[in-house]
């Protein structure tokens, strides 16, 4: 007869199979949840994907230069690394990483962070290094129904928007024409050294001035850096006199004040900034200290990471997939019972074995 016992190979076998029989059980018991607003984020992330796709076609059409080795994806976002308006290093891995258009999801769940509802009004200060991002921050921003004024700094770092024929103003007056956005920028900056070009030759700085004028923005080109970034605040200001949140993307000085402050702030979502220390405080500080949620967007292989979203992805991810979206979790009722299978089984044989033990020295008492 047998009898249960942990000193039976027989039974460390059974147990062992049982084992994997219910580990394999509760492996299959994965679900797929989905986030909150996943509805948003997709619809976010299918409209940026339009966008993009918008632009490809068009860049296409009119048979622009596209870098294969550089732009993989062929996106036509991806610029060039050295122009006229070539203002700054840019990481290349960076720049490919922002083309996924789910990217907009991750700008939905930033925007929900910081409580932002239908009608809620941010302050948008970009830069045209990362064109992509810029889409991203409007996608998410028109499915929720945000009021954005949006100010922009023509120059771009490596591989950003450095086509002096087609900036990210050149992008944003094509996509606005489309009707894919409703967005346009207020004003515009030629970025840059003391936000004025400085480091720009002559050429390049005419040719942002062009870009400007062409587009139809208001210029802010000021005697220095500090004016320029007072004279923002004044164009954010005769919008609207209180903003939900200000959004900053890359490193644009009169953004950040000085290139050691965007170091300072970590990427992401900030209810608080404390800028006591600050050297020299720009229009995302100034915000700050009117108590107005920041959002920070620099290093995006970082957001990247955070979000478990891939790296320079070849081929570009369809909208709608990643973590982002659906959250992989285990049946925990499954898991449950399987716990109590397995105890009830081992303490089956500890029962067994303290039994044969008591009958054993019963026998030697006797």
């Amino acid at each position: 007869m047998f009898v249960p016992s942990a000193k039976s190979n027989l039974s460390l076998i059974i147990l062992f199979l049982i084992s994997i029989l219910l580990f394999l059980w509760v492996n299959n018991s994965r679900m797929f949840i989905k986030e909150k607003y996943y509805s948003e984020k997709m619809e976010a992330s299918q409209l940026m994907q339009r966008a993009e796709n918008a632009l490809k076609d068009y860049r296409t059409f009119c048979g622009a230069y596209c870098d294969p080795e550089n732009d993989p994806n062929q996106s036509g976002i991806i610029g060039l690394k050295e122009t006229p308006i070539t203002t700054d290093r840019g990481s290349l891995e960076g720049k490919l990483t922002s083309l996924n258009p789910n990217f907009a999801a991750v700008m939905v769940s930033m925007f929900k962070k910081a409580r932002l509802a239908e009608g809620d009004r941010i302050a948008l200060s970009s830069t045209s290094s990362y064109p992509a991002i810029n889409i991203a921050v409007y996608s998410a921003a028109k499915v929720l129904g945000l009021k954005v004024v949006s100010i922009n700094s023509v120059g771009a770092s490596m591989f950003g928007a450095t086509d002096p024929e087609f900036t990210w103003l050149d992008m944003e007056s094509f996509l606005y024409e489309k009707g894919i956005f409703p967005y346009k920028t207020k004003a515009a900056s030629i970025g840059g050294g003391r936000d004025l070009g400085r480091g720009l030759n002559v050429l390049g700085r005419d040719m942002i001035l062009k870009a400007i004028e062409r587009n139809d923005i208001q210029l802010v080109k000021e005697n220095d850096l500090d004016e320029n970034i007072n004279r923002k605040m004044e164009i954010y200001h005769n919008s609207y006199k209180k903003y939900d949140a200000y959004i900053n993307i890359g490193g644009g000085l009169s953004s950040i004040g000085s290139s050691i402050n965007g170091k300072l702030i970590t990427d992401g979502y900030h209810r608080n900034i404390h800028n006591n220390n600050i050297p020299r405080k720009g229009t995302m500080f100034k915000f700050a200290a009117d108590s107005t949620p920041i959002i920070h967007l620099a290093d995006i292989s970082d957001i990247a990471r955070n979000y478990e979203l891939p790296q320079a992805p070849v081929p570009i991810p369809e909208a709608g997939i990643g973590r982002i979206f659906v959250d992989e979790r285990y049946n925990v009722t499954i898991a449950i019972i399987a716990l109590i299978i397995l105890s009830a089984l081992i303490s089956v044989v500890i029962f067994f074995d303290h039994s044969q033990m008591k009958l054993h020295d019963d026998e030697v008492n006797q």
